[in-house]
């Protein structure tokens, strides 16, 4: 995965330090406009009717339990990173949230000092020194780089409940996954409406956020060539 994602980031043209490295904008674009089409048409309604008829209290349970199904992944990649504190945090986490939490409806382990260390095979692949690539913008997946396009393929595939769940466990994870999904879009509705519909370029607002909240988590320094679209002009 890692020659794949030096490959990968191998095709776009090299940008000037600072700059958004963004080679397939206008498929991008394309993707952007479905993705919009599509949470018009399905997701705000569906979570405005998810938010409505569940309390917060179901909503958080159903996002405690989506996120503790990825806990077994947050150990495996917290350990190709050599964070071998917060793998093992991560497989605890795991253990309380599974048994005293109820199946992962309830999250004992961070009032027991186990923060979540949520982590993906791209942050693996950016400790490995694979480049970030272009920015992409994927049908249904949303705003994602070429390294993390390949980080999330293999993230589908390696974390360890896949091959301990049947059919029927699978469904409901995979449903408890989407329900979790949509219960962030109810949950963060102003902000996201406020980017897709209400920003002069919805794509260019969408992908600055993304990539400084993706630099952020990778603890990536931002570069000041990066254009604020909330800062104040006049500010001295």
């Amino acid at each position: 995965m890692l020659v794949l994602a030096t490959a990968l980031s191998a095709c776009s043209p090299a940008v000037e330090k600072g700059k958004i490295n963004d080679p397939f904008e206008s498929n991008n674009r394309v993707a952007h406009r479905f993705n919009v089409g599509l949470d018009k048409t399905v997701l705000k309604p569906l979570s405005s009717a998810y938010g409505g008829v569940l309390p917060e209290p179901v909503r958080a349970g159903v996002g405690h339990f989506a996120a503790n199904l990825n806990e077994p992944s947050n150990v495996v990649n917290n350990l190709l990173q050599a964070k071998l504190d917060k793998s093992v945090a991560s497989l605890f986490r795991f253990a309380i949230n599974s048994t005293v939490g109820v199946g992962g409806l309830f999250d004992p382990a961070t009032a027991l000092g186990l923060p979540a260390a949520k982590t993906d095979f791209g942050a693996t692949l950016h400790a490995w020194g694979a480049p970030e690539g272009a920015y992409l913008e994927l049908p249904l997946l949303g705003p994602s780089t070429e390294r993390d396009f390949a980080g999330t393929i293999v993230d589908m595939a390696m974390n360890p409940l896949n091959f301990a769940l049947n059919g029927t466990e699978q469904d409901v994870a995979l449903g408890a996954k989407v329900a979790s999904k949509v219960g962030d879009r109810y949950r963060f509705s102003d902000t996201v409406d406020s980017i897709l519909y209400d920003s002069a370029d919805g794509y260019a607002q969408a992908r600055l956020l993304y990539l400084q909240n993706r630099h952020y988590e990778l603890g990536i320094a931002a570069p000041d060539t990066y254009f604020d679209p909330y800062e104040d002009p006049y500010a001295q």
